[in-house]
């Protein structure tokens, strides 16, 4: 089976899926479940996802990433601040996410057990690599760490607050991802605002000392 077919075959096995994982969680018995759905197609499960519920959730993630850089290459992201193009990227994620939403609460439960805390980190950094590659981001430097970390700690936080939002039009998690970066933005200014200080305070040390001798 080539790749595109073998990742065809995976979205379709996915998807009849989710509806199940409702219900059963993320197990054997919605992949199974979901398998029936598509009645006459014969999938080998085992070969598609060899490590099980593991291999599932990672493409659930690779599915999701897929179809959101489908959606922002619709939109005219250069034309945005960067901090915009971080907040749109993130909202697009969630509108994918949302018919998914009990899945997406049942997946993080799984995500939880012994084992599988890999899996999440795996799932969340290609997600981050995603939205700041296609933001224009394009660091190789210290900075490439730093900015994927910061984006995990807002991208999670969000998740958590959207999951439990039942505003209109998610409008509670839109303020919240915007006060989030709003306050990400902010860490360089106040790095380098600590720089100045201490520039500053060893100045001052090095006259004292040139005074006192």
């Amino acid at each position: 089976m080539s790749a595109n077919k073998n990742n065809e075959a995976k979205d379709r096995l996915l998807l009849a899926m989710l509806p199940h994982v409702v219900f059963d969680g993320w197990s054997q018995e919605s992949l199974a479940a979901g398998r029936c759905d598509l009645e006459q197609e014969t999938l080998d499960t085992a070969l598609l996802f060899p490590r099980g519920m593991k291999d599932i959730a990672v493409h659930f993630g690779d599915y999701i990433d897929r179809e959101m850089a489908a959606e922002l290459a619709k939109i005219d992201l250069d034309e945005m601040p960067i901090r915009e193009r971080i907040s749109t990227s993130v909202l697009v994620r969630l509108r994918l996410l949302s018919p998914h939403k009990e899945a997406i609460r049942r997946l993080l439960s799984f995500l939880t057990l012994p084992g599988n805390h890999p899996v999440g980190l795996q799932i969340t950094m290609k997600t981050i690599d995603v939205i700041w590659y296609t933001a224009g981001d394009t660091a190789v430097d210290f900075n490439y760490y730093t900015k994927r970390g910061l984006l995990a700690s807002v991208y999670g936080l969000t998740i958590l607050y959207w999951l439990s939002d039942t505003s209109q039009d998610y409008s509670k998690t839109n303020l919240f991802l915007a006060q989030r970066i709003n306050d990400v933005m902010q860490i360089p200014k106040l790095r380098g605002k600590i720089v100045k200080h201490i520039q500053r305070l060893s100045s001052s040390l090095n006259l004292f000392k040139r005074s006192a001798f």
